[in-house]
């Protein structure tokens, strides 16, 4: 009996736009923002441990880091608040894992969020690798977020999270105890709706630089 032919392993998540994204060669053609922001509205942080009747997801998390990083440096342009927003996008795909069981999974986890996040960004019209400077700024609000959501919603001790992320005593508010957010989880479908609108908001920025730096080459040619 001839042996049977072998099929590799399914690689690829159908979407409910339609686009058939494969995992280990993802094309920024399969991506789209509407299946991005209804992915991490369902995916939870914290591994689902938060307080509250819903989860706290990704998509929440994504807005309150580009908040964070906008206050921590105003200037930010459009394009660098949009690969803010964006830092966790793979995660529609692949999940939101916890730090602790990416540092035993390894490099492979690292290079398959590292090509996810090139066709993502490509799909948008911004560069494939973030640069470190931004990558510095990210990583700063994102740990103050995760300050803010560990306190306020995943149970952790103050000084437990104080000794984790470091306490960012510029936001919030200070009710005797520490600095505060107040967040509040909200429903799938209004963090889905909240993200999309940054996005858009984001996208009219971009196209209002680049038509105001177009006028200005007009004005610079002879």
């Amino acid at each position: 009996m001839a042996d049977r032919i072998q099929t590799p392993p399914r690689a690829w998540q159908r979407m409910l736009s339609g686009r058939r994204l494969d995992l280990i060669d993802p094309s920024p053609l399969d991506v789209e923002i509407e299946d991005i922001a209804h992915g991490l509205a369902r995916v939870a942080r914290w591994n689902g441990q938060t307080l509250g009747d819903h989860a706290f997801s990704v998509a929440e998390h994504s807005l309150l880091v580009e908040d964070i990083a906008r206050k921590l440096e105003p200037g930010l342009s459009p394009d660098d608040c949009l690969i803010v927003l964006l830092h966790d996008g793979p995660e529609y795909v692949i999940g939101d894992m916890i730090s602790p069981f990416k540092a035993v999974i390894g490099g492979n986890y690292k290079a398959v969020e590292a090509r996810l996040t090139a066709a993502i960004h490509l799909r948008f019209g911004l560069p494939a690798v973030t640069s470190a400077a931004l990558k510095r700024l990210t990583k700063k609000a994102d740990g103050i977020a995760a300050y803010f959501e560990a306190v306020e919603l995943a149970g952790f001790m103050r000084d437990e999270a104080k000794k984790i992320f470091g306490e960012p005593r510029e936001f919030g508010t200070d009710r005797g105890d520490g600095p505060r957010l107040g967040l509040d989880p909200v429903p799938v479908r209004a963090a889905e709706a909240a993200f999309l609108a940054r996005f858009h908001a984001i996208e009219d920025l971009r196209q209002a630089a680049k038509a105001s730096h177009t006028k200005t080459e007009k004005r610079k040619s002879p």
